[in-house]
């Protein structure tokens, strides 16, 4: 099956380079879709029909989405995109523009400002580039157009129908990524109905241009998947030995703690106990490999984006904005700064395990 929808896939992007083509609403699956999507959500069918047919099938939503900086890029590289002095300078400018809005929020949620800052810097610039894609025609090409993941992409598309019937935009107006991901913080339709809020309490749920809402989605994103105040994202590591057995690398899951990490010989310094849920992380630098050891709060990060890599660049990120945010009089009461060295240092080594 995984060989015929791959089959497939290089059958589409053998086409002729940049091609568009407006959706074939005859194809059986796009059928499907309309007729299932109509009954279940209690749509008219012909306004989904119009709408699904209104969208256009993209090679460049496939070539871009075949070819990801997480998955084709090494940490080096990857962090050379988004830990920038440019991306610093702005982030600290955005920072003392919001800082009221920010703080407010950190101190009510327990998200550091500089890390929702960290976010909106990576995902979007600040906000300035939000994405040219229509909406519809990402995920209209990803779900009919994509085979590895075009039940995911069809989920998604069934959600954007509906948020834009909750939030009363026009469903063929609406920009966003080649992934279909919307607003300064780049939701994506499910996470835009799930955990979008209305931060200045007006009555609508704005993530383009509304940075109370805005801001206040970021930290609820990750309130809701279990943010812990106060906690540090991640250490630098090392290895006892370079050939460690049974220690697995960059797997986004918290198998671990520090201790049985300490225990498979990774030193690192941490303010956790020893029974701290952790994950060992192992990078690629450009002249030798690196290592981190994160923990829960880390773990959160990456369900924004399912990358260790991400998590690791917006954890930096957001200690640079902060190592030099604005200060006043109002510090006391904000959520601890968000830490993680721009330039991680071995650990002092301990006593040599037995």
């Amino acid at each position: 099956m995984r060989r015929a929808a791959l089959a497939m896939l290089a059958g589409l992007t053998a086409l002729s380079p940049g091609w568009a083509r407006a959706l074939d609403v005859e194809r059986a699956e796009v059928r499907e879709f309309i007729d299932e999507v109509a009954a279940r959500d209690h749509f008219e069918r012909a306004w989904v029909a119009r709408v699904v047919a209104a969208a256009d099938t993209k090679q460049s939503v496939i070539d871009a989405m075949t070819r990801p900086a997480e998955r084709v890029k090494p940490w080096y590289a990857y962090r050379a995109i988004f830990v920038t002095d440019q991306r610093i300078r702005e982030g600290r400018e955005f920072y003392a523009a919001h800082r009221a809005l920010l703080d407010e929020v950190a101190t009510r949620t327990g998200v550091p400002a500089e890390l929702i800052t960290a976010i909106l810097g990576i995902e979007t610039f600040y906000g300035r580039e939000t994405g040219r894609y229509r909406v519809l025609d990402a995920l209209a090409t990803l779900a009919f157009d994509y085979p590895p993941r075009a039940s995911y992409f069809r989920a998604e598309l069934e959600q954007f129908l509906l948020l834009s019937r909750e939030a009363g935009f026009d469903p063929l107006k609406a920009t966003g990524s080649y992934a279909g991901a919307m607003g300064a913080p780049q939701f994506m339709p499910r996470s835009y109905r799930s955990f979008a809020r209305d931060g200045d309490r007006d009555g609508r749920i704005d993530l383009w241009t509304d940075w109370a809402d805005i801001a206040e989605s970021v930290a609820h994103y990750f309130v809701a998947n279990g943010w812990q105040r106060g906690e540090p994202l991640c250490v630098p590591a090392a290895l006892w030995y370079p050939d460690v057995e049974d220690l697995p690398g960059n797997r986004l899951a918290l198998t671990e703690t520090v201790g049985t990490l300490r225990a498979k010989g990774v030193v690192l310094d941490s303010p956790l106990p020893e029974d701290a849920p952790a994950m060992f992380i192992a990078l690629r630098d450009a002249d030798a490999p690196s290592y981190r050891v994160g923990f829960h709060n880390f773990w959160v990060i990456t369900r924004y984006n399912r990358s260790a890599m991400y998590a690791l660049a917006a954890a930096e990120l957001a200690a640079a904005i902060g190592a030099a945010a604005p200060a006043g009089d109002d510090d006391a009461g904000a959520a601890p700064a968000a830490t993680a060295p721009q330039t991680p240092q071995t650990p002092q080594t301990p006593q040599a395990p037995p």
